[in-house]
């Protein structure tokens, strides 16, 4: 993949150029209220490179699932606000994606202003399975740049017309955000500094099956929580009472536990739960053994001999990733977990990378500032489906 640096060259610079950026500003809102700006502050490295170039800066992005139609709660609104205060310049919002009000803001643009089209996923055409249908949204795309920058990894595992077909219309390069996330990721694949550990939660063992099938030939031990837990438990016959149990995957987890002892991978499962009658921010919370669980409870958390097991477990890695919560963050009693794996994260001799999406909204509610971890990526779905060792559609679409 060719830098910026490497397309300014290309170009003989970047001055006057207009500069499609496919970035990644799909945050969490409450109302208009942007709750975790993680990923607007990721992508202003890239769009201040080139504005200091003399480029023309025409942001694309998403928020949201959209139904190919415009709604405005899914408006980029809040988003371009948040990226221009970050930027110290004004953002124009266009108020459509390739239509009027966008080729007027591309029109009107002197060298260094920076517009951000509105969601691309108003357009049906942004992620149509028809490829004609999609390249003929990127050709509108296309039309309004003179070149493009990839720098949305949250994006980079869809096939879709901002992120994969405008690639192959115009001269790209890989943004700096793409850029070091690839180079991160990297060094989780390729010979990692040892011993190297794993940490997995989140809901379900069916999302991390293909990461889980990977890693088990790469990482020294792989440390199981989250909801995903308990199909694990479940699978060596203990009772999980109404825990999330995906009972369709029971002979996969088996098979897994089979396949770590085999390979002399440690799989490390939580000695104990936080349980409770429901999931309500106000139920009583008690913690029990993990393979004594109540059947009417249902477990939200690892519990403190766990965190403390798990903690100690971790500090002796020198390469640490982690994907998925131990337990229900948003609530305080169910959040110890999460809280003890991220600080164990933050004292790693080594590299310590937070994979992207619940994870990393979990370390910031949880009041850990970013620079705490080695990295934290922008991408959850995008860095698993590397890790996979999946291609990356606008990864690969590159020019190398």
């Amino acid at each position: 993949m060719r830098s910026v640096a490497q397309l300014a060259d290309s170009l003989g610079g970047l001055t006057g150029k207009r500069v499609l950026v496919r970035s990644d500003l799909n945050v969490p809102l409450d109302g208009e209220t942007i709750t975790d700006d993680g990923r607007i502050r990721a992508s202003v490295s890239t769009i201040e490179d080139l504005r200091a170039r003399g480029a023309k800066v025409i942001v694309m992005a998403h928020l949201g699932r959209p139904k190919g139609e415009p709604e405005d709660r899914y408006s980029l609104a809040p988003a371009g606000r948040r990226l221009g205060e970050l930027l110290g310049c004004e953002v124009v919002l266009a108020s459509d994606t390739v239509g009027e009000a966008a080729t007027a803001a591309v029109e009107a643009m002197d060298d260094g202003d920076v517009v951000l089209l509105e969601n691309v996923r108003f357009n049906p055409g942004e992620t149509s399975k028809d490829d004609a249908e999609r390249g003929g949204f990127a050709d509108r795309l296309a039309a309004l740049g003179d070149a493009f920058v990839s720098d949305g990894f949250g994006v980079v595992h869809r096939k879709q017309a901002s992120v994969y077909d405008v690639a192959q219309r115009l001269p790209n390069a890989a943004g700096g955000l793409v850029l070091d996330e690839i180079e991160v990721l990297r060094r989780l694949t390729e010979d990692p500094d040892r011993p190297y550990a794993v940490v997995l939660g989140g809901s379900k063992v069916s999302d991390k099956l293909g990461v889980i099938d990977s890693l088990l030939t790469k990482a020294d031990t792989l440390l199981v929580g989250g909801g995903m837990v308990f199909t694990f438990l479940k699978a060596q016959g203990h009772e999980v009472g109404s825990s999330l149990l995906e009972e369709d995957q029971l002979d996969a987890v088996r098979g897994y536990l089979r396949q770590a002892e085999e390979a002399g991978v440690q799989i490390v499962l939580p000695s104990d739960v936080v349980v409770a009658a429901e999931l309500k921010a106000d139920s009583a919370a008690t913690v029990v053994a993990a393979q004594e669980m109540p059947a009417d409870q249902i477990g939200l958390d690892i519990g403190p001999d766990s965190s403390r097991h798990f903690a100690e477990v971790l500090g002796g890695a020198h390469t640490v990733f982690w994907n998925g919560p131990m337990g229900v963050f948003e609530i305080a009693a169910f959040a110890a977990g999460t809280k003890a794996v991220a600080q164990a994260l933050t004292e790693i001799d080594g590299l310590s990378v937070v994979g992207g999406g619940d994870s990393a909204a979990a370390v910031r509610k949880l009041g850990f500032d970013d620079d705490q971890f080695g990295h934290i990526s922008t991408g959850g779905g995008a860095s698993l489906e590397y890790l996979e060792g999946k291609t990356l559609p606008g990864i690969d679409v590159l020019t190398p």
